[in-house]
């Protein structure tokens, strides 16, 4: 899974949020994350599949598979919604 192109991840305010960047930028493509969102968002930077963030988030947090498995594929569903994952 990758993210696509054109998205940072900064820290402003005190907020962790995703910001478009390049030419024709779009402020509604700007996101707020949480803790366990930054983590996932860094996590595919580097391509890592449900699976790997499953894994990650076992690693990090102290959270049973379930919820992992539930954090994850909400996180990824609202990814996909909104248009941050390439095809």
């Amino acid at each position: 899974m990758k993210l696509k192109d054109g998205f940072i991840l900064r820290e402003v305010a005190g907020q962790t949020v995703v910001l478009p960047v390049g030419g024709d930028l779009d402020l509604n493509m700007m996101i707020t994350l949480n803790e366990t969102g930054a983590f996932l968002w860094k996590q595919l930077e580097n391509e890592n599949d449900e699976a790997g963030l499953v894994a990650a988030l076992l690693a990090e947090y102290d959270v049973d598979e379930a919820t992992a498995k539930n954090a994850v594929e909400g996180f990824v569903a609202k990814l996909n919604e909104n248009g941050f994952l390439a095809n």
